[in-house]
């Protein structure tokens, strides 16, 4: 399976808060011998926001969405999964009694009303209002839960919230994929050739080798290198990447392509 992240938020885009989803998510995929195919930024547009759930949904792929979940006017999210999947809103009895049990320690703790008819409970109570047929995901922070809908699941935008319910989610519903996306890379350093040139070479290694991919990270002002490219294949480990790069090498076997040193991740 696929892993993608939906980041959702107008003070990300803003620049008002710095995203720190992306980098964590990899993180956590990587330690686990996963890897992350795709990431979304949407603003808090609720046409945006179901398009973008709407296409999540229907990909198949392992989905996180981070954001836009609370109960305030510019919280979105939840509708929007709504709307994308055709169904209706309706509060989880879960999240009712999860969020209550929340209210019910903060009228210990500061002196909160825990009457559930009070208008600030309602409020709160209003973010357990998920998709018909959602599931809770555990929020070990403050109790108020997120929601899956099949492999799409919605946690919070705080990081601090977000990332252990993205990691418990990793490590119980999608433990048997760990190790599935482990990829190993060998690469060399190639001076004064144009990646134009040595297109070619990649095309055909791609075409003989199958599920191995070529990638080309040219620099113009490395600290070390100075301008080179750094060309290299990379795959599942075994013979067929070792192949591919013995090809590559052979490939690059000419006295007028000097080559560097040789890097294995």
């Amino acid at each position: 399976m696929n892993f993608g992240l939906i980041i959702i938020g107008d003070e990300i885009l803003s620049g008002k808060r710095q995203d720190k989803h992306l980098a964590k998510v990899i993180e956590l995929l990587s330690a686990r011998g996963l890897s992350l195919a795709w990431s979304t930024y949407v603003g808090d547009d609720p046409r945006r926001i179901t398009e973008t759930l709407r296409t999540a949904f229907a990909s198949g792929d392992v989905v996180f969405s981070c954001g836009g979940i609370g109960a305030t006017p510019d919280d979105h999210t939840r509708q929007c999964a709504a709307a994308a999947l055709g169904v209706p809103l309706a509060l989880h009895p879960d999240a009712y009694e999860l969020i209550m049990e929340r209210v019910r320690q903060m009228a210990v703790e500061k002196g909160w009303s825990d009457d559930p008819n009070h208008p600030d409970t309602v409020h709160r109570t209003n973010m357990g209002v998920f998709p018909v047929g959602a599931q809770i995901i555990p929020n070990p922070y403050n109790k108020i839960p997120g929601f899956s809908v099949g492999e799409v699941h919605f946690v919070p935008g705080f990081p601090v919230m977000a990332h252990p319910m993205i990691e418990a989610l990793l490590d119980t519903r999608y433990a048997h994929l760990h190790g599935a996306g482990v990829q190993e890379e060998r690469s060399i350093i190639v001076y004064g050739s144009m990646e134009a040139s040595l297109t070619p070479l990649m095309i055909d290694i791609e075409a003989r080798f199958d599920g191995i991919k070529v990638f080309s990270l040219p620099s113009v002002d490395h600290p070390v290198h100075g301008r080179h490219i750094e060309l290299g294949v990379k795959g599942r480990p075994g013979e067929v990447l070792l192949q591919a790069y013995a090809a590559l090498l052979q490939g690059l076997a000419s006295p007028d392509i000097p080559l560097g040193p040789e890097m294995v991740r």
